[in-house]
């Protein structure tokens, strides 16, 4: 397993975890600057935040400060009550594909979505069967244009709190599943993402990991799970903090051939949301030597 001790060369922040400084939205931009600032090399940036600031106008930031990009969020959301609504998200996601690749990404992480309307407190329909249906037409019909652009998909499977609203994939091994029925060759354009607060407490995970092995593992996510937990959404705690055992599961994954970033992603709105950029960011960077 890499020695994390001596740098955060591995570390990527996803920006989610600084989106929020002191309670405030703060711009890419500067969220940008400040991981420039402390020599992280890579970050994983939501699209709604790249649309504020504007694609061309990242992508030079990101040249000039020498970051790349462990991931974009996201694409899926799949599900939907009728067919314009199913090929609105097919189109939003051929965006998204053509986003990423603009901006160098190595892949565009997969939240699939699940009861459409369930997000907004009334499920428009109650068949997880479907939406999981939906889903695996989404994800192959997104397929044919990734590999046309050279764009892999990663799928994350969801901790099952989310089933309802906003990912009816919930395993790693439902996602790796996927993966062998619509990319039976193993050709590097599907896989998936391990974020661990979603898949800690699977009692096959390490088996699942095994199975993705170097093809599939596309993008890994760290952050922790606190007990109590007060917000099973914002409530993620900071590496360390929590019950995961954070460096099992990387050894898990880093055996099955991942060598690629650990990225944060904590959402955090009574904690780490209310604090400075430069603190958290700071906090990552040791955590993610001591802890990850």
């Amino acid at each position: 397993m890499r020695d994390f001790s001596g740098g955060h060369e591995w570390l990527s922040i996803n920006t989610a975890t600084v989106r929020k400084q002191h309670g405030q939205e703060v711009p890419l931009d500067r969220i940008v600057d400040q991981c420039a600032e402390r020599g992280i090399r890579a970050i994983s940036p939501w699209r709604d935040q790249v649309a504020a600031l504007g694609i061309e106008r990242l992508a030079r930031q990101l040249t000039a400060h020498g970051i790349g990009l462990s991931g974009y969020c996201r694409g899926g959301f799949f599900p939907a009550v009728d067919a314009a609504g199913l090929q609105a998200a097919l189109d939003d996601n051929r965006r998204a594909i053509d986003e990423a690749k603009l901006l160098g990404a190595p892949c565009v992480v997969l939240v699939v979505g699940a009861l459409p309307g369930a997000l907004d407190g009334r499920a428009l329909y109650k068949d997880i069967g479907r939406a999981r249906g939906e889903v695996r037409d989404g994800i192959a019909a997104s397929l044919d244009h990734a590999r046309e652009v050279g764009m892999p998909l990663a799928i994350e499977p969801l901790h099952p709190m989310q089933a309802a609203d906003r990912a009816c994939i919930n395993t790693l091994e439902q996602a790796l599943d996927l993966c062998d029925e619509l990319d039976p060759e193993r050709g590097g354009m599907l896989g998936v993402a391990v974020d661990v607060y979603h898949v800690w407490w699977d009692p096959k995970l390490r088996e699942q990991i095994e199975r993705a092995g170097a093809e599939r593992l596309l993008a890994y996510h760290v952050c922790d799970w606190l007990t109590p937990t007060r917000d099973l959404l914002s409530d993620r705690g900071m590496m360390g903090d929590g019950v995961v055992e954070l460096k099992k599961i990387r050894g898990w994954v880093e055996a099955a051939g991942y060598r690629g970033f650990s990225e944060v992603e904590i959402f955090s709105a009574l904690d780490w949301w209310q604090r400075s950029g430069e603190d958290v960011l700071d906090a990552c960077i040791e955590r993610h030597r001591s802890q990850v």
